[in-house]
């Protein structure tokens, strides 16, 4: 039968034959000599593991303080708890050139385990932020079969978890590490757990140069087919299909080096919104052609139809020159039957034609009403023009007047994105 007796703070065990006065409070210390991220789900860590508890049946006697310690190398030699890395995927020893471990056996019975391990852990990481987001990895150390009646994990009082302080990560920085207990329940009893949770910030100055900055310029060369004439059919098809060819082969690149996920990234609405104004650029073009072949399509039937107008009027004046001239052929042919008859006639006055009569179509007015007129011009205020038309008016084709919007619009827009995106940053 396995009895529990009080000590301090600590569980002790007993048992008839095997395990006597062993202290199961096992203090815990790691060190992490280095880091590395494989993949998006994994990192393989380098660890300086340590354990220690009290196993009073080693007790011996140091000779007067003269024997500080015993150094074992085997480990099956002495009794050990049953730790294991519950989120490991791989792990190895290192035994170059000798076994990395070692076991300390102190006077008072006291036993520090130590050993160098290399861990490949298993690290579910959230991309939506990606590339400016932050994750946390954890180190999880447990009990596989002593439940926390019999063994019981503690951290080691005092910086349990060291890190060498040349640390470094291609496109990681360690921020900080938290350390933690993660005891489980199961069905067989409470176990007890241990874990350091490791942040990493991801390094952004190499997807800055990398995909961000490329990017813009690739937007920004769309936005020259706007400043070409609308003419130039050759440079400005050109332009937008060899930038949108180049901004969907870096976006199809950058999604290749991730793994695929179920939702929208940080990174996916950049390249996506960048390729939506390259693309954007090019059926801007489309829609210039087309104005600029409708103003030309309307300019010819203007000039069809002043042409015909004049043409019209043309023949309307001749028709009243002709007319004009019948008429004055008839008034002097028939003048001296009017003579003959003007003789035997009485003498009259005869009324001389005024200038209103000469002038039947003009109409004359007093100077009072001209007066009155020029009042009401004086007070009538003049139509306030706006500025964007007036504006506008100075570029009479439509084609042109897409490509001045555009010139302004895209620029505008895009920088409203960019304040946007960087607002949201972490």
């Amino acid at each position: 039968m396995i009895s529990e007796v009080k000590s301090n703070p600590n569980i002790m065990i007993a048992s008839t034959s095997v395990i006597r006065n062993i202290d199961s409070g096992v203090g815990v210390r790691t060190k992490t000599r280095s880091c590395t991220r494989t993949a998006h789900a994994a990192n393989i860590y380098v660890l300086t593991f340590r354990e220690q508890w009290l196993d009073e049946r080693l007790k011996f006697n140091n000779l007067g303080g003269r024997l500080k310690y015993l150094t074992l190398t085997e480990a099956n030699r002495v009794w050990m708890p049953d730790l294991f890395f519950s989120n490991e995927k791989e792990g190895h020893f290192h035994n170059i050139i000798m076994p990395n471990v070692y076991i300390r056996i102190f006077p008072n019975g006291n036993v520090l385990y130590s050993i160098r391990i290399s861990l490949t852990l298993s690290c579910p990481m959230n991309l939506k932020l990606y590339p400016l987001d932050k994750q946390t990895c954890s180190l999880r150390m447990a009990s596989y079969g002593w439940t926390t009646d019999d063994l019981v994990f503690l951290w080691k009082e005092g910086d349990p978890v060291q890190v060498v302080k040349n640390l470094h990560l291609p496109r990681f920085t360690l921020e900080k590490f938290l350390t933690d207990y993660c005891n489980s329940k199961t069905n067989t009893g409470e176990y007890s757990c241990l874990k350091v949770d490791l942040l990493f910030k991801r390094e952004f100055s190499y997807y800055l140069i990398q995909i961000y900055i490329p990017c813009c310029m690739l937007v920004i060369v769309s936005w020259v087919s706007f400043w070409l004439d609308q003419g130039a059919v050759p440079a400005r098809v050109s332009l937008g299909v060899t930038t949108l060819l180049t901004m969907a082969t870096q976006s199809s690149g950058i999604n290749a080096s991730l793994p695929p996920v179920s939702y929208t990234k940080a990174i996916d609405v950049w390249t996506g919104v960048c390729l939506t104004f390259v693309f954007g650029a090019l059926l801007e073009f489309a829609l210039v052609n087309y104005a600029s072949r409708s103003d030309m399509h309307r300019e010819n039937m203007k000039k069809t139809r002043r042409e015909m107008e004049a043409a019209a009027s043309m023949d309307a004046a001749s028709d009243l020159l002709d007319t004009d001239s019948n008429a004055t052929f008839a008034m002097v042919s028939s003048q001296p039957a009017h003579a003959a008859d003007d003789v035997r006639a009485p003498a009259r006055a005869v009324p001389q034609p005024s200038a209103t009569a000469q002038k039947p179509l003009m109409r004359h007015g007093g100077g009072g009403a001209v007066d009155k007129m020029r009042q009401c011009e004086i007070h009538i205020a003049p139509p306030r023009k706006n500025c964007c038309k007036l504006w506008m008016s100075k570029f009479p084709t439509r084609s042109k007047r897409i490509d001045v919007i555009s010139r302004i619009t895209f620029p505008l827009v895009f920088a409203l994105f960019n304040l946007a995106y960087w607002y949201v940053r972490p």
